[in-house]
């Protein structure tokens, strides 16, 4: 269950119309929901109840301060993948003994800081990155818990951009190298191996690949135990996918049911690092129609969001579902493409998708976006990053200002040379 939805052909988010605050904040805007939040979280939760878990909230799905504190609030940790991340979820108030840094080109200055502030522990990519961890732990007197990130070969069935478990991957370390990589690390002095670390890739809709990777790592942490190695920590991953437009995902106790029997003999705390099934339903964007336009037997609709405000589709192909905020009764359903402003043939949010007949000034939303959507976006072309906008109840809070065209070159210098003389 979300907590957008429509009465009386109105779309609501919890007790207010998205109508109303659009004419506050303008648009574009993403606009989240509290109690969805909350409630993806906890449902989460709740399947992974039988085994110790700690459920590390994938930042880079969303990154506003306000969407962390509202899941500190629940006990969730963080999983982070640079300096600023790590900012972020301690700015927001997580604790760091729930942070996991993954990510694979950490560098000396993020692994330091990441060391200082004594988060749970560090995922390494690679031979080189354990040596610099070891290196840098050795400077400062301390002793860096890791987990290797073991890629175990196996196919997500997603697509193939966000697939990160294959032999092509550039994450992780192979499985058949990972025995010896743990050798290693358990006789280096500024190191100290407590986990295992798998992602296989993000909108995975099935838990079979979750089955099949595991089955593998969890052979690695029987062979690790005979060696001595104290592993305290699996880390799954993430990845569970959810519904956009036509797809059927399971919830996470389907996917729990399926894991559960699978790690929970190793008497280890399971870290799952999920964003997407918590903040993916939890946002939608908020456009306005600008024009309606033909091209012969072509229809466009053209918005004031653009593949600046939200990547995926461009990016993917991504389908999101769109509705019009306030339905028009008796409007014909006509098929169109949704197109944003950008000066780019990709920039589309939707393509020969059948919508109600909308006019200039009507209100779109954009389903599906509180995961990947903000996070993404960018200046191109020069426009300024959307609004956000975070609901409870029937209080509205703008947690992230529009920005302005002064914060475009906030910033930037122009060489005294390049002055009139």
């Amino acid at each position: 269950m979300d907590y957008f939805e429509y009465k009386n052909g109105v779309l609501y988010c919890e007790d207010l119309r998205v109508s109303s605050i659009a004419e506050k904040v303008g648009t574009p805007f993403y606009l989240y929901s509290h109690n969805t939040l909350r409630r993806h979280y906890r449902v989460l939760d709740e399947a992974f109840s039988e085994v110790p878990h700690i459920i590390c909230f994938s930042v880079k799905a969303n990154s506003n301060v306000a969407i962390l504190k509202a899941l500190a609030n629940e006990g969730a940790g963080a999983d982070v993948v640079s300096g600023g991340e790590i900012f972020r979820a301690l700015r927001a108030g997580i604790e760091p003994s729930k942070i996991v840094f993954a990510g694979l080109g950490k560098t000396v200055s993020e692994i330091e800081y990441a060391l200082r502030e004594k988060i749970l522990m560090i995922n390494v990519e690679s031979s080189d990155e354990l040596m610099l961890i070891n290196e840098l732990a050795q400077k400062m007197g301390v002793v860096a818990p890791i987990a290797l990130r073991v890629n175990p070969d196996i196919d997500p069935q997603t697509h193939p951009r966000i697939a990160t478990g294959l032999k092509e991957s550039k994450f992780g370390i192979p499985l058949a190298q990972a025995m010896a990589e743990y050798e290693v690390a358990s006789k280096l002095p500024g190191v100290n191996p407590i986990g295992v670390h798998q992602h296989i890739g993000s909108q995975i809709l099935q838990p079979g690949p979750f089955e099949e990777s595991l089955k593998k790592i969890t052979n690695l942490f029987n062979s690790l135990r005979v060696l001595n190695v104290d592993i305290r920590y699996i880390n799954i991953g993430g990845g569970f996918g959810i519904q956009y437009t036509e797809e059927e995902p399971l919830g996470p106790d389907r996917f729990a049911e399926a894991i559960i029997p699978i790690v929970r003999e190793s008497g280890c705390t399971i870290i799952l690092e999920i964003g997407r099934m918590i903040c993916g339903n939890s946002g939608i964007l908020v456009t306005r129609v600008l024009y309606n336009k033909s091209s012969g037997s072509k229809r466009f609709v053209v918005v004031d969001a653009g593949m600046n405000d939200l990547l995926r589709p461009s990016l993917y192909g991504a389908e999101h579902r769109i509705e019009p905020v306030v339905i028009r009764q008796g409007a014909p359903v006509v098929e169109v493409d949704v197109v944003g402003p950008i000066c780019e043939s990709g920039d589309f949010l939707a393509k020969n998708r059948k919508l109600p007949k909308v006019e200039q000034g009507d209100l779109l939303a954009v389903f599906t976006a509180g995961a990947y959507g903000f996070t993404m976006a960018s200046n191109y072309n020069s426009r300024p990053k959307p609004a956000e906008v975070f609901v409870s109840g029937d209080k509205a809070f703008l947690i992230r200002k529009r920005e302005t065209y002064e914060d475009l070159v906030r910033g930037e210098a122009v060489p005294r040379d390049l002055e009139p003389a």
